[in-house]
């Protein structure tokens, strides 16, 4: 856990993701990157100089593999409080919409819940789960699909809800959290999406890992790019 914290504390610290009294909501889906960042940010919350409040906040889809139980036990085990909100996204997204490209629309219903439910609870920041390899991802398919040069922000402030996300584990490689993972032998909830492994991203994911492999410096390069241009508020 002592490295994935020195990525946390490197991120957090870079942009100012923390201060006294916040209360964050960290959206739990069950898979290992939310995991790692609620595991994470409870450590944390022992020593940081910064005081802060933690719950979890989980979407249920209504997808078949969604597990209660295990997100529950999850977050029992580290003190941790639960809030899990049921919604109809499958419903919408796959059987009356039957939508051929399910991600964009899934995600923003789930983003407006979770934004509501923080609220609700009194939070005023979002914590999501995104690492490094979905930074660059996102850059890759943002590129190629509508030539857009731009990735998601480590930090962004939403004007009508007062709401901030932070991401704490955006200079977390991927592979970092899977090896913390299988080391730490954490189990995970399976997946629950039918669109898992055949989406763009799958896609994005594949060719990121191919170009690595070939050209070793790329990912140093690609994030050195996102940084010396200040996308969406990145910096060096």
């Amino acid at each position: 856990m002592q490295k994935i914290l020195g990525y946390m504390r490197r991120a957090i610290r870079a942009y100012d993701m923390l201060q006294d009294g916040d209360k964050i909501a960290v959206c739990l889906s069950g898979g290992k990157d939310s995991i790692t960042l609620l595991k994470g940010l409870k450590q944390l919350q022992t020593y940081f100089d910064k005081d802060f409040d933690l719950i979890a906040i989980s979407v249920n889809p209504g997808f078949e593999f969604f597990d209660c139980d295990f997100l529950q036990k999850t977050c029992d085990e580290i003190g941790v409080p639960l809030i899990i909100e049921d919604s109809n996204i499958k419903q919408i997204v796959f059987d009356i919409r039957e939508e051929k490209r399910p991600c964009s629309l899934c995600a923003n219903i789930r983003r407006g819940i979770l934004n509501s439910v923080a609220i609700r609870e009194g939070c005023n920041k979002i914590a999501l789960g995104h690492n490094e390899d979905d930074a660059l991802e996102t850059l890759l398919m943002n590129l190629f699909l509508t030539g857009n040069f731009s990735t998601f922000s480590p930090t962004s402030y939403m004007d009508r809800s007062k709401m901030t996300v932070i991401r704490p584990l955006i200079y977390t490689p991927e592979v970092e959290i899977r090896r913390f993972i299988k080391r730490e032998n954490i189990q995970v909830m399976k997946k629950t999406c039918p669109m898992d492994g055949v989406s763009k991203r799958e896609y994005m994911k594949d060719l990121l890992k191919k170009l690595s492999t070939d050209i070793p410096m790329c990912r140093a390069n690609l994030l050195g790019v996102i940084k010396r241009n200040k996308i969406n508020g990145w910096h060096e």
